[in-house]
């Protein structure tokens, strides 16, 4: 403890790329160039109202909640296999999640579309077998189909890592007072698992929300997102001012997430697996 300074070039490094980024997100979202120089003004903020706007904000949401969602009902069996004692091959599942993980997100992008298109190895599978063809690609489906790909571990790892760590005995208690395995996992283990499962939530639900590459790719740019807007405005339009209000939102929409965690994970159990 009489070494701190040893933490000094990282929270020279945190003020340099994290809260100086920040402040000039701020900075942009509440100010705009003229030609009698820079004003303050809410221009940005009352721009975001636009009914352009909020159908690209609302689309957004609608697919991160159900690809949420759906990472939320495929992950919480995995992760209660994981955590099984009785499941013998749990680290080759485990590796099943892991390996992906060792794949540029790029490249796992590029490859789901050479799988959804009309000639890939699926839809000749199907034809073989006398199967209609799968045609999503370009598809809502097709961007929520990617987004549950590549978010998917961050929900089972922060379950995994509360269900794991869960005192068996309150288990075998309600086991030996007659609760069949229906009941122990309705009124023990979810319950208990809850802060894992808010963890998982947020860790889904925020890189959903801000992805651009899945719905450029596997939705074909027929599909913006406010992710793609973000980047629009900065790289395309110019306009920083927009831009940057666009990521203030999205920011407050993170904070607001963390407080939600943070009320059901006041021991930081679900996020052991991330951090």
């Amino acid at each position: 403890m009489k070494r701190n300074w040893y933490a000094y070039p990282y929270v020279l490094w945190m003020l340099i790329f994290i809260v100086a980024p920040l402040f000039l997100i701020i900075y942009y979202t509440f100010t705009k160039t003229t030609d009698e120089g820079i004003k303050f003004t809410l221009e940005n903020m009352v721009r975001l109202c636009d009914p352009i706007y909020l159908r690209v904000f609302l689309r957004s949401v609608w697919l991160a909640l159900a690809s949420t969602v759906l990472c939320l009902l495929i992950g919480y069996p995995v992760a209660l296999i994981l955590a099984s004692r009785e499941y013998r091959k749990k680290k080759v599942l485990t590796l099943l999640f892991v390996i992906p993980m060792w794949i540029n997100f790029l490249v796992r992008t590029y490859a789901w579309m050479t799988l959804l298109e009309k000639n890939s190895v699926i839809n000749t599978v199907l034809n073989f077998l006398g199967l209609p063809p799968i045609n999503i690609l370009y598809t809502d489906q097709a961007v929520i189909l990617g987004m549950v790909y590549n978010f998917l571990p961050f929900m089972v790892l922060p379950i995994y890592s509360v269900l794991v760590k869960l005192d068996r005995s309150i288990i075998e208690a309600a086991e030996d007072l007659g609760a069949n395995y229906l009941t122990v996992l309705k009124r023990i283990i979810i319950p208990l698992s809850l802060p894992g499962v808010m963890s998982g939530i947020t860790m889904v639900f925020m890189p959903a929300i801000t992805t651009f590459v899945i719905s450029r790719l596997l939705g074909g740019g027929h599909y913006t997102l406010i992710g793609n807007l973000i980047e629009q405005q900065f790289i395309f339009t110019g306009d920083w001012n927009f831009g940057s209000a666009l990521s203030f939102v999205l920011m407050i929409l993170i904070l607001l997430s963390m407080l939600v965690m943070c009320k059901y994970d006041k021991d930081h159990e679900g996020s052991g697996a991330i951090w």
